[in-house]
């Protein structure tokens, strides 16, 4: 009787702990996980990869993919609290996912229900006074949004926040090993994109001019036949 009472205990135990890990696993977002590829993650969004937006090409490839739940046969047309997700590639690997939530979906939705909500996929959030960067990789300016809670480990960050230029809410979700690199490579791409603008707009001019002079060139055995005084 003992022994059987402790197989029950032993067993609680361990689906109780299994239920924690998952519930700890700050690396998934839905069917996506942080490290994926792009044809994967295209594959599960439903979205074909070729919409994926170059942003950067050197020292490391920038990419970004935007994904409509709503416009997907996986998610039902009027019942998803998402809007849009934008995924955020470094060398073709997933390492950044922002979800921006539906304002209407979410209206009357108060920081504690969105907290608790999330809580229970990722567990305990804290609340610290930090700020996150949610704009899009394409866009020329950033956006800085105060953090509302955070659910973290030594891998992976996972941050509620409002949008600061429109109504609603907002999840940032990223690898910080992978966001290290891509925010790297980002910095070093502007720098390299500024260094060398002076040189491509000569080339470009120079381009434009040359397709002048072959119009000209192209144009003028006919024009000059037919020109009248």
């Amino acid at each position: 009787m003992i022994r059987a009472r402790n197989f029950v205990i032993s067993a609680f135990c361990v689906t109780l702990s299994m239920s924690f890990l998952y519930a700890q696993d700050l690396s998934k977002y839905r069917d996506f996980q942080l490290g994926m590829d792009l044809p994967a993650v295209a594959e599960h969004a439903n979205v074909k990869r070729s919409q994926a937006k170059l942003i950067h090409q050197r020292p490391a490839i920038i990419q970004e993919l935007e994904w409509r739940p709503k416009d997907s046969f996986r998610s039902p047309l009027q019942t998803d609290s998402v809007k849009e997700v934008s995924f955020g590639f470094y060398s073709g690997q997933l390492y950044r996912i922002v979800v921006n939530y539906d304002q209407y979906r979410t209206e009357g939705l108060t920081e504690e229900d969105l907290i608790e909500s999330i809580s229970a996929i990722y567990g305990m959030a804290t609340m610290p006074s930090a700020n996150i960067i949610s704009s899009s990789l394409s866009q020329a300016f950033s956006d800085s949004e105060k953090v509302i809670a955070r659910w973290e480990d030594p891998q992976h960050s996972i941050n509620l926040f409002h949008f600061s230029y429109k109504r609603g809410f907002g999840l940032l979700i990223f690898s910080k090993q992978l966001d290290a690199l891509a925010q790297t490579a980002i910095v070093e791409a502007i720098r390299l994109n500024e260094q060398e603008a002076p040189q491509r707009e000569i080339e470009r001019q120079n381009k434009q001019d040359e397709e002048k002079r072959a119009a000209g060139q192209k144009a003028r055995p006919a024009n000059k036949a037919g020109f009248r005084p």
